[in-house]
């Protein structure tokens, strides 16, 4: 059994928490939270023990890896001093806002060969994950563009614009990472426009876009097309689209069920989308745990590692320069 700390106790943590606590392979061991009131919560619901401190889960023996959801401020911290104390780490993204500083935690840690997994937790969701095997077989022919929609069915609260470091950075990095994946090539190119069609005086006063319009191009001249929305009325609007010259492959969205209403005011009526992104991505967030407790197991490297988290970043700073400037951006400009 891998023995996991989490770090971090908000949403996003205790979903792992309890996913780590019942993973077959894996136990919960202990958790940490700057607030004691949430980590002394999540500690009894699972009957573990509350750290005092992040590092008291680094040094403890009983703890073989650490998973880090705390805020995004703390990552790049933790990452360096879990591979310090010999630790695996699966660390929530962005490895940091700021490229560099996330290179100079790869500077630290990689030369260590530690293992290091980063949460692009899409990778794993079954319809995307057949969608790229289906690239990858040929099904599809010379793939030829990969277009990806990903839209939140609101808006977060002002206090999370304030910490979140921009559309492009905190929202599009998902989408970045699942292009890269699906393209099997880097892009090169970008071209991105920013919007502030939901609340133009809030994006204005921080700096910030609430929709974006994303062109990339490879090398070999694979294109991908990504939109975001920061409101879909609808739902949580999660699609990706694989178009090649023998065929097409769609991931789509999904529901609590598939039922269909057809009536005399209205036909193909239908139930929401699922909520949000931990009920949506629920099979997503359970394989990538699956994922890092065998990488451990086997001593393999992680399918999402450091540096995946590295080039998604640079492409969000690329988008960012492309939106500002109005032109096409070479990825070789970032950093």
């Amino acid at each position: 059994m891998l023995r996991i700390a989490v770090l971090g106790c908000g949403r996003i943590g205790r979903m792992h928490a309890a996913n780590i606590a019942a993973h077959p392979r894996a136990k919960l061991i202990a958790v940490y939270d700057i607030d004691r009131s949430s980590v002394e919560a999540v500690a009894a619901r699972h009957g573990v023990r509350a750290c005092g401190s992040a590092e008291e889960a680094f040094a403890s023996p009983d703890v073989d890896a650490v998973l880090v959801a705390t805020v995004t401020k703390t990552h790049a911290d933790y990452i360096e001093k879990a591979v310090a104390a010999g630790k695996p780490v699966l660390c929530e993204k962005p490895i940091d806002l700021s490229l560099e500083r996330v290179n100079r935690c790869a500077d630290a840690v990689l030369s260590k060969n530690a293992l290091i997994q980063i949460g692009f937790n899409r990778r794993f969701d079954p319809g995307h994950r057949a969608a790229w095997k289906a690239a990858r077989s040929g099904e599809i022919g010379e793939l030829h563009q990969v277009v990806i929609t990903s839209r939140d069915p609101g808006m977060p609260p002002r206090s999370y614009y304030e910490t979140a470091g921009g559309l492009f950075r905190d929202m599009t990095i998902h989408d970045f990472d699942l292009a890269r994946f699906m393209l099997g090539e880097e892009p090169e190119e970008v071209f991105a426009v920013g919007g502030r069609l939901i609340d133009p005086a809030m994006m204005a006063e921080l700096n910030d876009y609430d929709s974006a319009m994303v062109v990339m191009r490879t090398k070999s001249g694979k294109q991908c097309h990504i939109n975001n929305s920061r409101a879909s009325t609808y739902g949580y609007d999660q699609r990706v689209e694989l178009l090649g010259d023998a065929g097409m492959v769609i991931s789509g969205n999904r529901r609590t069920n598939e039922l269909r209403r057809y009536s005399a005011e209205e036909t193909e009526a239908a139930t929401p989308y699922l909520d949000f992104f931990i009920e949506r991505y629920r099979e997503a967030f359970d394989a990538e745990i699956d994922a890092f407790v065998a990488s451990v197991e086997k001593g393999e490297p992680p399918q999402v590692g450091f540096e995946d988290g590295r080039r998604a970043l640079i492409l969000a700073e690329a988008a960012m320069k492309s939106a500002i400037e109005g032109r096409f951006v070479n990825v070789g400009e970032i950093g």
